[in-house]
């Protein structure tokens, strides 16, 4: 566990117009803490890893959407067990309930009134593994939950306690026993990423490894929970340029009048984009958003929300990634960058 009369690490005091430079290094000092925790456990997939990472401190919800045996699952535990919060692990199945993940009010006899039985979701992180296994309505549960951070059972709202995180994984619709995932719950994932197979040099690393033990049962936590909140309050305050909005902008608007999309991306996504790229900014070191920034993270934050037309759909592998790509990556070469979206002096 993590000793939390350890000396403050420097996050707090920050104002809004600017970052003080030790501020941002003792950020990216305990990113790497995190990171490299988490890859003692995961071989060679470090963007799937950095992703997970600024989806936690922006504050968003991650999909993770592979084959089975690929580590999805693992990649959830090591970020939650890196952290020292509280943790709930989802099994979805096709007989899970939404009083399951919710709660629900139970009457307790020798009190003589109805008691709040948290469930799940009454975590700061929640692994949800296999989410596209149970049915919409289960799935359905999560939706107030991952927007506003609360719960309504029975007319009474709960808050969850910040940090918040839901990192579930999902197996690729032809499977046998899935259902698809709403539109509206697809949308409120910040990032979906895949984790792919291994190449062969980190197969064999992990052979070696883990035939005598499992790494993830050694993982301990190397951040508390107020400084994750110290972490995600940094990033909140980082500088974008109006310029780099306008670019943002620019770019999701895109996706709406694209003629190979037949659902944009939303408003909500644009938000999330932004929060995204001041994470990516602060692991690269610096206070201020680049258009680069946006770039990068244009195809994990925005790649779930949008549908492509029956025409584009042909051209898509088992998760429909090939023609959104394809489109967004087209999108990004022919949207201009507005002037002054550089970095500032």
């Amino acid at each position: 566990m993590v000793d939390h009369s350890s000396p403050d690490i420097g996050f707090g005091g920050a104002d809004h117009d600017g970052q003080d430079a030790s501020t941002i290094e003792n950020f990216h000092t305990a990113s790497k803490r995190i990171l490299n925790n988490i890859d003692s456990v995961i071989d060679g997939k470090p963007e799937a890893t950095k992703m997970a990472l600024i989806v936690l401190l922006a504050e968003g919800h991650l999909l993770i959407e592979d084959v089975p045996g690929v580590g999805k699952t693992v990649l959830a535990k090591a970020l939650a067990k890196s952290v020292d919060c509280s943790v709930r692990r989802v099994q979805f199945t096709p007989d899970l309930l939404p009083s399951d993940i919710t709660g629900v009010s139970a009457y307790n006899q020798a009190a003589g009134e109805f008691e709040f039985k948290p469930g799940a979701v009454f975590a700061n992180v929640v692994i949800g593994d296999e989410i596209n296994r149970a049915s919409p309505k289960t799935q359905s549960a999560l939706l107030e939950a991952m927007e506003e951070r609360q719960v309504t059972v029975d007319g009474t709202t709960h808050v969850l306690s910040p940090p918040f995180t839901v990192i579930a994984t999902q197996n690729p619709l032809e499977m046998e026993g899935t259902y698809a995932l709403p539109e509206a719950q697809r949308d409120r994932f910040m990032a979906r990423i895949s984790m792919g197979y291994p190449d062969p040099a980190s197969e064999l690393a992990m052979l070696r490894g883990r035939d005598t033990e499992n790494p993830l049962e050694e993982i301990a936590p190397v951040v508390s929970v107020p400084e994750v909140m110290a972490m995600i309050d940094l990033v909140r305050g980082l500088h974008i340029a109006p310029s780099v909005e306008q670019y943002c902008v620019d770019l999701v608007q895109a996706t709406r009048r694209d003629g190979e999309l037949r659902l944009g991306a939303s408003p909500r996504a644009t938000l999330q984009l932004v929060r995204a790229a001041k994470v990516l900014a602060a692991l690269e070191g610096r206070e201020y958003v680049l258009p680069d920034d946006i770039r990068h993270l244009l195809l994990p934050v925005l790649s779930h929300r949008i549908i492509p037309t029956r025409r584009a759909r042909g051209a898509q592998d088992r998760n429909g990634a090939i023609a959104v790509g394809e489109v967004l990556n087209r999108i990004i070469g022919d949207t201009i960058i507005p002037d002054g979206a550089v970095e500032p002096d």
